[in-house]
């Protein structure tokens, strides 16, 4: 590979070509995997090592807890450091991130193993701390969306942690672990079907995979004016990007009637604390809430609001009306109460003053709002709302209701903004921001970071943890390449494969890849009780107790044991096709 040119810093670099910090993170790890392969009695010279990537799929905690399972058993069979990438989408993600807080974890993994179960298995994440987390993302971003929420509200109670560490902080730690490789998409690119949907973020660059354009991870987010970085935005964390990556663990309207509850239920608490205080009585059993009370103003900002006071009292209850509103709407409930709740309130928040709450009153005959006239409804209340009373949390939770309205998640700045570049899709130039969400919208396996040419993958593993038929992401990343004219085996699997799945599928092609598929439940590791184990693991439920994450790990770690030959014969295959390419008259 030839070295790129070096960047300056706050540029956005064009060109299809590795990082050269990815260069020689690349070229120590294949050392490593060299002295590995001679330990595992295959023979081959230093030109000859195969680069194999590692795919773990989303999931959700599925896939965190199935993906770490995967591991130690690739680990124990002396197979780990045989991996030169791992990747991951969704719920992947989530195991990467912990795996990653913990420098040369690949030479640990049984220590840093145990550490995450115990983690996974303990206590969740504090009210207080959830609140003051959301506070620091209001208050320290241009643009806040679900992905926030999503962070703070979803994400914690399944990783049980607040990670605020950053994934180039993590850049001089893991000389000895696979290089990894975070994976979301382009919203706008998938709904236009234009550009270059796949986008990853790595410890050195984040960037659009298949266009070849990058910018420095530490200022991916930050505004840029024609490929210079005009304004810092600062790095986002490493609870963030969990939450950037895996955001899709339902549908859509599942997953919007599961935020609108969650935030009722912190509306609902913070109730019962104002019911106190009114009443001039300690609120017993929320001593946590008034910890949350005292920290509620912007820090060096004094309160001078009365959490108790008429107007705050009236504007809380527009607010849980509101809410209650979009969840009676997306159940096929009557609204009209609740509207009339609302313009009430606002009426009277509006006294002594000219204007009145004017909204046109939705008319539907059978009193159910059609989703767009909600989502207007929604974010004129939010305006109005705005206008009266602007402080911590009604000004957070107002927005929350607005970025529900408009379904806003991920939003950055575009770093390619108004740049003239013939290699990059113009689709890519012409807005000022981008919204990024969980590729698992798109397909539910990162195949494409790994697909890049200067990567040149010899074998792929695909860890397949999706809910549904297994061999959908395989199928599309098949169909995709061939439409991209990219590299890739030919992929067919039979009806009774898809309705009875073994344990391990091999794809091959000439001048492509290997891909090998593994479903993570399947007729060997399950048995007869294929459907109860999929029954019992779906994607989104609560989190697992201590036996599940047990017999989780354990089902996982038998696709491994149960085929570690079969996987030794395929490296000594790439490995073949490569001395048979070296040998050829270059």
């Amino acid at each position: 590979m030839s070295e790129p040119k070096p960047q300056k810093r706050g540029e956005v670099r064009i060109k299809p070509l590795l990082n050269g910090s990815e260069q020689e993170f690349i070229a120590s790890r294949r050392n490593i995997v060299f002295q590995t392969l001679k330990k595992l009695q295959i023979q081959c010279s230093q030109d000859e090592v195969p680069n194999i990537a590692l795919l773990g799929s989303g999931g959700g905690q599925r896939a965190m807890v199935g993906l770490l399972g995967s591991l130690v058993e690739l680990d124990k069979a002396g197979l780990l450091d045989c991996i030169l990438y791992l990747s991951g989408v969704s719920g992947s993600t989530w195991c990467m991130a912990s795996l990653y807080q913990e420098p040369d974890w690949s030479t640990k993994l049984d220590t840093v193993k145990n550490k995450i179960i115990e983690r996974l298995s303990g206590p969740g994440v504090s009210l207080t701390d959830k609140l003051e987390k959301l506070k620091k993302y209001y208050y320290g971003k241009t643009f806040f969306s679900l992905t926030d929420v999503w962070a703070v509200l979803f994400v914690t109670p399944y990783v049980k942690e607040i990670d605020e560490q950053t994934i180039t902080e993590q850049r001089k730690h893991h000389k000895k672990d696979p290089f990894p490789i975070y994976t979301v998409i382009d919203k706008q690119c998938k709904q236009s079907k234009t550009g270059d949907p796949w986008f990853e973020i790595n410890p050195y660059e984040a960037g659009y995979s298949l266009t070849g354009a990058f910018v420095d991870t530490c200022h991916f987010g930050s505004q840029f004016h024609e490929g210079s970085k005009k304004n810092d935005e600062g790095e986002l964390d490493m609870l963030y990007l969990q939450a950037l990556c895996g955001s899709a663990l339902a549908d859509e309207k599942d997953i919007m009637k599961s935020i609108w509850e969650r935030i009722k239920g912190i509306f609902q608490e913070r109730e019962t604390v104002f019911e106190a205080m009114r009443e001039g009585r300690p609120a017993g059993g929320h001593e946590e809430m008034n910890v949350v009370e005292e920290s509620f103003e912007p820090a060096g900002i004094a309160s001078h609001h009365d959490p108790t006071s008429l107007p705050v009292d009236k504007s809380y209850q527009v607010l849980m009306d509101l809410v209650d509103m979009n969840i009676c709407a997306l159940n096929g409930k009557d609204t009209s109460g609740l509207d009339q709740s609302i313009r009430a309130n606002l009426n009277d928040l509006s006294k002594g003053k000219t204007e009145k709450f004017s909204i046109k009153k939705m008319e539907t005959l059978d009193k159910r709002p059609k989703k767009q006239d909600m989502n207007s409804y929604t974010i004129n209340v939010c305006n109005n709302l705005s206008d009266r009373i602007n402080f911590w949390p009604f000004d957070a939770w107002a927005s929350i209701c607005k970025c529900m309205a408009q379904w806003i998640w991920g939003r950055k700045y575009n770093f390619l903004h108004n740049m003239t570049d013939g290699a990059v899709p113009p689709a890519l130039l012409q807005n000022e921001t981008r919204d990024y969400e969980d590729a698992g919208l798109l397909n539910n396996s990162p195949y494409f970071s790994v697909l890049r040419k200067d990567r040149d993958i010899d074998l792929i593993i695909s860890l397949d943890f999706s809910q549904g038929d297994p061999f959908t992401t395989v199928e599309r990343a098949a169909n995709t390449c061939r439409e991209l004219k990219i590299p890739f085996p030919e992929v067919k699997v039979s009806d009774e494969d898809k309705n009875k799945p073994k344990d391990f599928y091999v794809f091959r092609g000439k001048n492509a890849p290997t891909v090998i598929h593994i479903p993570l439940f399947n007729v060997v590791n399950c048995g007869d009780k294929l459907n109860q184990w999929r029954d019992d693991y779906r994607t989104f439920q609560a989190s697992y107790s201590a036996e599940m994450i047990t017999n989780l790990m354990e089902v996982a770690g038998k696709n491994i044991t149960n085929n570690k030959n079969k996987l030794l014969e395929e490296i000594r295959m790439v490995v073949g096709r490569n001395q048979t390419f070296y040998d050829q008259p270059q």
